[in-house]
C-alpha cells in the first residue's frame, strides 16, 4: 500500500477518535447504528482516508475530498458532539447572498474603498 499523506493520517486519526468515543456509526447518515467491531471502525477510516486497498484511486481521491469537506464545514460525528461548527474550514466560506447564493465558492472581491477622511479637533 503507497505511503499515506498528512491529511490521510489526521482523517484515520479522527474517525478512530470516533470509534473510541462511540461516536462512529455506519451505514449511509449514519442509518445502521454504532461501529462495535474495531476491524470495520479500520476500515472505516480508511475508506474515508482515501487509503482503501479495495478502492480505485479516482474512488480513493473522491473519498478524501468528500471527508475533507465534511470536516471543513463541521458535519463529522465528533465536531457535532463536541459543538464545533467550522473546524479546520481550509478558506473555504460560508455562502452568503453576497457570494451568490447556496453554492458559492469563491470568495467575494472587496471594491476599493474611498477612504474617509477625518477632520483632526473638531467633532
Amino acid at each position: 500500500m503507497a505511503k499515506t499523506s498528512m491529511s490521510q493520517r489526521k482523517t484515520v486519526g479522527r474517525v478512530m477518535h470516533e470509534y473510541t468515543h462511540g461516536e462512529l456509526k455506519s451505514g449511509r447518515s449514519g442509518k445502521a447504528g454504532k461501529v462495535k467491531r474495531r476491524r470495520q471502525a479500520i476500515a472505516i477510516a480508511l475508506k474515508e482516508a482515501g487509503a482503501s486497498k479495495y478502492e480505485s484511486k479516482k474512488e480513493n481521491k473522491q473519498n478524501l475530498r468528500k471527508s475533507k469537506e465534511k470536516e471543513a464545514t463541521g458535519r463529522t460525528y465528533q465536531q457535532e458532539r463536541e459543538g464545533k461548527g467550522r473546524v479546520g474550514a481550509r478558506g473555504k466560506r460560508e455562502s452568503t447572498r453576497a457570494m451568490g447564493g447556496r453554492s458559492a465558492k469563491a470568495p467575494t472581491r472587496r471594491r476599493a474603498s474611498p477612504r474617509r477622511r477625518t477632520t483632526r479637533g473638531a467633532r
